[in-house]
């Protein structure tokens, strides 16, 4: 098996959270399901396909691939955004929050860190 960005520690941990947060979403209310929910099932996809996309474009640009590891850097912020927006209306409770506001903080650090070392 060849390696890919299937491998990297951050896509498993950034793939495995934003399948959490897409199920949860599916439940806010029926009005935000074009707004807010939404929003977070973008972004919070638009981080795994980033890394995805950043890491098959590295044979030809590392700092391509810096590029797309610093977007999905900068999604993994705006997740903690609207986290903080379904806590405060009501459609997460505290403990669900707290646990996704640190995996976006510790994903942040790990994109940051997989960027440093190319």
């Amino acid at each position: 098996m060849s390696y890919g960005f299937e491998q990297l520690e951050v896509f498993k941990k950034a793939y495995k959270v934003s399948l959490e947060i897409h199920s949860v979403s599916l439940t806010f209310p029926k009005y935000e399901q074009y707004a807010l929910a939404d929003q977070v099932r973008r972004a919070s996809k638009g981080i795994c396909a980033n890394i995805a996309e950043g890491f098959g474009k590295q044979h030809y640009s590392k700092a391509e691939f810096k590029r797309y590891l610093s977007i999905a850097t900068g999604s993994a912020d705006e997740m903690r955004l609207w986290l903080r927006y379904g806590l405060d209306l009501g459609y997460i409770d505290e403990a669900q929050w707290k646990k996704w506001r640190e995996s976006y903080a510790e994903i942040a650090r790990m994109l940051t860190g997989l960027s440093t070392h190319l």
